[in-house]
């Protein structure tokens, strides 16, 4: 037996099962009740309470070591060292007695910035999670592994807010400088995959390293191309496409090397999945995935993908080996396009448009997009939103640091930048419809085959971004917002709503006044 958990505090007189495979992963959750098996032989897991990322739960210890470089405020909410300890020693004594789940795995594809970590589960479930979302090492680097980075998952511990100084039952504690993180309460597995995002989000800038919250792939002509965009905005839907490459879906990073991906699988929305929509997500869901809180009939084990009894936030995770045309070493050149997407919930922007390099600087320090169903707890609707970065909840510095290495990369590697609506038009959330998948796809060909920039294009008159007069493969109305509403002066009232909270929001930034004019304005007429 190997003693691979104890350099790290936490003893225990269960069995230590290191480095399982998928088939005895998958056994053993199937005998400890932790889900079903699919007719597609999925591990099925409901995750309980907490079906989505809990924020108001995530901290980030407050040392001195690190105090100066986060920005701290309600999302990089700051915890006493003394808390973390109280934690730690209640999560030794809760796990001594347990059998555990160690998984040695890396986050970094570019081996020169790979961080190597090391996961400790209650679940079995939870550990077939990691092995499949983070990079599996080969023998020799198993050999010589020496973990940076220790993520302790106990979701069966339940925590008391009056006596251990947490927000809830649950918590997610980082903690930069002892290296570890807590993963408490909850048995949403998204929770450890974001507590390495923030912690490679912490790390990379100071390598030079231009960390993203993003899904990238390339095409057959070796151009490679970068989604930006929130959980529920497309990055997923919209990287994993037959006619290209897949890099990867969700977090990477942009080195005088090019682009690499922090991680080794995917983990998808599995919302309203189709065959016909996302042949390639679809074919992915079959034994060695794990599938969250989407319903199965009892009966016949099929997935029911549009019923969110549950919750709309339904996943699927799956090594990116399981997409038959990803790149498995996660690595690519640089960019030639850098998309932006948002789910405007308020239905007035453009579906497509292009950005000039001082309008890309504006839209990613505002990220705006909406908050969609169940991406965390309380969430029930879209809700309008500005997400620093297109990733505010996982950046522990302040957004000038992320947004000068942006602006770097773009200039100095002339990128063309494009912002995409993947929400609403016709109207708001609830009474226009959302942009087919179809229709989005066409947009995102046409940005990165080079179609687009041969369009002639108009500046909206109140975002101020190009717009093209049309594009290949996409009817000509989708193209003017302005025209999907049935009532016009209802479309100028909501749009100038919007555009002054883009306004509002930017005026919370600091040394950026030279970006103003490049962001929506509120003309006098219209």
């Amino acid at each position: 037996m190997h003693d691979y958990i104890t350099y790290s505090g936490l003893k225990t007189t269960g069995a230590q099962r290191y480095q399982l495979p998928v088939s005895e992963l998958v056994e053993l959750a199937l005998a400890n009740q932790e889900g079903i098996l699919s007719d597609t032989g999925t591990l099925a897991v409901n995750t309980g309470k907490f079906t989505g990322r809990a924020p108001k739960d995530r901290f980030i210890v407050d040392t001195p070591d690190v105090h100066a470089a986060i920005d701290w405020g309600m999302i990089n909410a700051p915890i006493a060292p003394t808390v973390f300890d109280t934690v730690f020693k209640k999560v030794q004594a809760y796990l001594q007695d347990k059998d555990l789940y160690v998984f040695d795995g890396l986050a970094g594809a570019d081996p020169q910035y790979a961080l190597t970590v090391r996961f400790i589960n209650e679940l079995a479930s939870h550990n077939l999670f990691v092995h499949q979302l983070f990079i599996r090492p080969n023998a020799e680097q198993l050999h010589q592994f020496s973990p940076e980075f220790t993520v302790i998952s106990a979701p069966g511990l339940q925590l008391d807010p009056a006596t251990d100084g947490t927000h809830s039952e649950a918590a997610i504690l980082l903690n930069l400088e002892k290296k570890m993180v807590l993963v408490v309460g909850t048995r949403y597995a998204g929770e450890m995959k974001k507590s390495i995002f923030s912690v490679m989000n912490f790390l990379m800038p100071e390598r030079n390293v231009f960390p993203m919250h993003c899904s990238v792939n390339v095409g057959s002509d070796g151009k490679s191309a970068v989604f930006f965009g929130l959980s529920g905005t497309g990055k997923t839907t919209l990287s994993a496409d037959p006619e290209r490459t897949l890099i990867g879906d969700d977090e990477h990073g942009w080195s005088a090397n090019g682009l690499f991906n922090f991680e080794g699988g995917c983990y998808a929305k599995a919302i309203r999945l189709s065959r016909e929509n996302e042949p390639e997500i679809w074919d992915a869901v079959k034994f060695g995935a794990l599938a969250e809180n989407i319903i199965v009939d009892t009966k016949t084990r099929r997935f029911d993908y549009n019923d969110d009894t549950i919750t709309e936030n339904s996943r699927v995770a799956y090594p990116i080996d399981y997409i038959h045309n990803a790149e498995p070493k996660g690595m690519a050149g640089h960019p030639n396009a850098v998309i932006f997407l948002t789910a405007d919930a308020f239905g007035v922007l453009p579906a497509v448009s292009k950005l000039t390099h001082e309008q890309a600087q504006y839209h990613f320090i505002s990220g705006y997009t909406s908050k969609l169903a169940g991406t965390e707890q309380g969430i029930t609707e879209p809700v309008a939103a500005f997400s620093t970065c297109f990733g505010a909840p996982f950046m522990p510095r302040p957004a000038a640091v992320y947004a000068q290495l942006l602006t770097e990369r773009l200039k100095q590697h002339n990128v063309s930048v494009y912002l995409i609506n993947t929400g609403w038009q016709g109207g708001a959330y609830g009474v226009g419809k959302r942009v087919s998948i179809p229709n989005t796809r066409a947009m995102v060909t046409a940005a990165l085959n080079g179609e687009l920039d041969k369009q002639e294009f108009e500046p909206h008159p109140i975002f101020n971004v190009l717009v093209p007069k049309a594009c290949p493969g996409v009817p000509a109305e989708i193209l003017n917002p302005r025209g999907q509403w049935p009532d016009t002066a209802a479309y100028d009232q909501k749009a100038i709503q919007l555009a002054s909270m883009f306004i509002e929001n930017f005026k919370t930034f600091q040394n950026v006044d030279h970006l103003v004019a490049s962001g929506p304005r509120i003309p006098a007429v219209i």
